[in-house]
């Protein structure tokens, strides 16, 4: 995990397919099998922050892991009950940790398509960026995104440029994240994938 010249800081899948190496891992029970025969082939950035627009709270990571107190701000006893994921989640700071190892499947789509598929679930890969859509995301998770996805892209080949999306390309209407704050132009300098998509 080395930065690179190209702005990317460098990530490695461990052999078996399914853990990011130097990611802290907190297994989610939110998570199962993806259908049989399921290309990984879509990556979808999310943003999100708990109470909304507070950051390194540890709240994220406890409501992927079903032990968010709904008593502990007015936010949460709305969405206390829910049961999500993602696999990922990149902090302000740049740091890792993993959720759901990427054979599996998140829950971090909901109702969903893209290119006349639903449910993006099935064959996507969830990184949520702490954040919220109108404050501006930091160089540190930039870095850190592009390197995961790069690693990703090695990992999944059908994953390219092409097929990296935001939460609100594939629930439009009911979604918005990452918002207008993601630099998506930013991102793509990083990939060297600017002129290609």
């Amino acid at each position: 995990m080395d930065p690179s010249a190209d702005g990317a800081t460098r990530e490695r899948i461990d052999p078996s397919g399914a853990w990011l190496d130097h990611a802290r891992r907190l297994p989610s029970p939110n998570q199962d099998d993806r259908p049989p025969g399921t290309v990984v082939d879509l990556l979808v950035v999310h943003g999100i922050s708990l109470p909304p627009g507070e950051f390194g709270t540890g709240q994220v990571e406890a409501l992927f892991q079903n032990r968010l107190d709904p008593s502990a701000h007015p936010y949460f006893a709305g969405i206390a009950e829910l049961r999500v994921s993602a696999h990922l989640l990149i902090a302000r700071d740049g740091s890792v940790t993993q959720f759901v190892p990427f054979l599996a499947r998140a829950w971090h789509a909901g109702v969903s398509s893209f290119g006349g598929r639903e449910r993006c679930n099935d064959f996507s890969v969830g990184v949520e960026l702490e954040g919220t859509d109108d404050i501006p995301y930091t160089e540190a998770q930039y870095r850190r995104l592009a390197g995961v996805t790069l690693a990703l892209m090695e990992r999944f080949p059908a994953i390219g440029p092409q097929r990296l999306v935001g939460h609100s390309d594939i629930a439009p209407g009911r979604k918005t994240d990452p918002g207008p704050a993601f630099d998506w132009a930013a991102l793509r300098r990083r990939l060297g994938t600017a002129d290609r998509c």
